[in-house]
């Protein structure tokens, strides 16, 4: 396992530990570089107007298609660890 894996690992665990809940923004965005990371490009079809929470997960993984994993973690690592130290 590369190092930046390990931290990526690392950084899952950590946000659990977060003492408050991030706000939505921080959290879709650490879905979406999770799911970059873990999956790739978003696949699927848009989820509909009144599906609000998966739309907005959709959205957000969207916006970063063509990130690879390693920036993807890379980021993920970097919000975790911002999170962490407020």
């Amino acid at each position: 396992m590369s190092d930046l894996q390990t931290l990526f690992a690392q950084a899952q665990a950590d946000v659990k530990t977060l003492a408050e809940r991030p706000d939505n923004q921080t959290l879709l965005q650490l879905y979406s570089l999770f799911k970059q990371a873990t999956e790739g490009d978003v696949q699927g079809e848009r989820p509909g107007m009144m599906d609000f929470i998966n739309r907005a997960k959709y959205d957000a993984w969207d916006k970063i298609k063509g990130m690879s994993a390693e920036q993807a973690m890379q980021g993920y690592v970097d919000v975790v660890n911002k999170l962490m130290n407020e």
